[in-house]
């Protein structure tokens, strides 16, 4: 065992014991982060503006700064405020110049925005990130597993020099600490690969010289990558070529629709940790084998807020409604639709990240993610989310025994009234019928709503049965493909629009060759 994974594993087990705290008290932690921003931007801009430091010499902090301090969107935070930092100024949100911008890997939006990424938080991610492998102690991996190689499947790590913008996750590698730059693969050289199917080709190339035990990235792409690497060398399984492989940090979709096809590609005993790592911080991660919830990170340099996910806070197209009821630590219960409002150390204030999350344990600050604040429909009062969509597919692969790669849902109207169209991406045979049925009949067990609704004004459900390379294609087509992006589990208006003449292309095409 080399000198570094010595200390990679001895650091492990030293901080693992001081890190099973029985009585975090994330309120108080909470209530620190809120202050040690305050502090920090009190003289920005928007510090000055809206008082920072009356807030902070308030009885009730986080009540004043709930008061004082508007909710932002994207839209109006970015143009109210972060542009002027992306132009160049500095001390706008947060202290000094903003040292680079990342775009986010969402698709609910027609292009990517723009979000500041500061030094800070750079740090936050990091500190947040050695948590997570801190809780490595609690998987039986075996004693030679740090010394093996990781690799990090995300996007080019080619900065543009004019503006300072690239992917989160090439970012990332470009900051990695040293003593990570012996075991990180596939490399800085490979990582600044502009082309994602260029880069791609010499990962395949690359992948009998490593030793992976370690795989980070984002299910639909690492499939794909697992798929052609297992292809082109003719193997059974991927653990025929990196027989180390042990541990995958996912992130970004749910991995329980892609497990039946990771299943086909591994020859060995897998964990699959999952993450929530956003582009505007580390939110979340998976913390024991155990429990599928994720450990909200309460000391990582966010301050959190929660506004029910409901019709009085947003409306039916997701977006939200003013003056929406904000809650704090000390206000929220379990088993609530939430979406969570941050505040953050690159200068994102009471910013709405999109995502909504309900508490398992509001003491432990154990959280599942339900889904997105667009990212549902709610033609008639059915309040389909994307965790009853991805729980029946689940269901599906479960039924038929076989692999759905893909899929989206839209809302469409029909006879007067309303239907819901399935696009699902699967290189196996299915009865489009049969899985109809299935899916139809899942929801109505997961979904009251639904199943009320699907004997009023939700008419019908088809179900279309596509290549998932059809998929991979729109993506690329839209400059959305590989690294952290990901296709939208709901599809609406333009976007809609501009898939289903996609679709309607593809197959002319192939009935032209046919």
């Amino acid at each position: 065992m080399s000198l570094t994974s010595i200390i990679l594993k001895q650091s492990v087990a030293i901080k693992s014991l001081g890190s099973e705290e029985k009585n975090i008290n994330h309120i108080r932690l909470q209530r620190v982060a809120l202050k040690k921003l305050l502090r920090k931007a009190t003289f920005t801009e928007f510090g000055s503006q809206f008082g920072f430091e009356n807030i902070l010499n308030s009885k009730n902090v986080e009540q004043t700064f709930g008061e004082q301090i508007p909710v932002f969107d994207y839209a109006h935070i970015y143009k109210d405020w972060w542009s002027k930092s992306f132009e160049g100024k500095r001390n706008v949100c947060w202290p000094g110049k903003v040292s680079h911008f990342v775009f986010t890997s969402g698709t609910t939006e027609s292009s990517s925005k723009r979000i500041p990424a500061t030094s800070a938080l750079l740090r936050s991610i990091k500190h947040v990130a050695i948590r997570q492998y801190v809780t490595l102690h609690n998987y039986p991996v075996a004693n030679d597993y740090y010394e093996k190689d990781i690799l990090m499947l995300g996007g080019s790590a080619s900065l543009d020099s004019k503006k300072n913008l690239l992917d989160l996750s090439g970012l990332l590698m470009l900051k990695l600490p040293f003593w990570l730059n012996h075991f990180y693969k596939p490399g800085i050289e490979i990582a600044k690969e502009t082309d994602w199917d260029k880069m791609i080709e010499k990962i395949i190339d690359k992948a009998p010289e490593w030793d992976v035990g370690t795989l980070m990235g984002i299910p639909s792409w690492m499939q794909i990558l697992l798929e052609r690497i297992v292809d082109k060398y003719k193997l059974k399984n991927i653990h025929e070529i990196w027989p180390n492989l042990a541990v995958y940090f996912y992130g970004g979709v749910p991995l329980d629709p892609y497990k039946k096809n990771f299943s086909k590609l591994v020859g060995k005993k897998m964990f699959y940790i999952n993450t929530y790592l956003a582009s505007e911080g580390f939110i979340a991660f998976q913390a024991t084998p155990e429990k599928h919830e994720l450990q909200l990170a309460t000391d990582g340099g966010i301050y959190f807020e929660f506004i029910p996910f409901n019709e009085k806070n947003f409306s039916a197209d997701g977006n939200l409604l003013e003056h929406p009821e904000t809650l704090t630590w000390s206000e929220i219960e379990e088993n609530v639709d939430y979406a969570l409002l941050i505040s953050t150390c690159a200068g994102a204030w009471r910013y709405l990240l999109g995502d909504t999350i309900k508490f398992t344990s509001c003491l432990k600050a154990e959280i599942i993610i339900t889904g997105r604040t667009k990212h549902f429909i709610n033609l008639c009062s059915e309040h389909l989310s994307v965790g009853n969509m991805e729980k029946a597919i689940e269901l599906a692969t479960e039924k038929f025994g076989i692999s759905f790669k893909e899929f989206s849902v839209a809302g469409i109207p029909y006879q007067n009234l309303f239907a819901h169209k399935w696009y699902i991406g699967t290189d196996d045979k299915v009865d489009p019928e049969l899985l109809k049925k299935n899916i139809d009949d899942s929801l109505r067990k997961l979904n009251d709503d639904y199943n009320y609704e699907r004997g009023t004004a939700l008419k019908e459900i088809f179900v279309e049965v596509l290549s998932p390379s059809i998929f991979y294609e729109w993506m690329k087509k839209n400059g959305k493909q590989g690294g952290q992006y990901k296709f939208p589990r709901v599809l609406k208006n333009e976007q809609l629009k501009d898939w289903e003449n996609f679709i309607s292309r593809k197959i002319t095409a192939s009935s032209a060759k046919q």
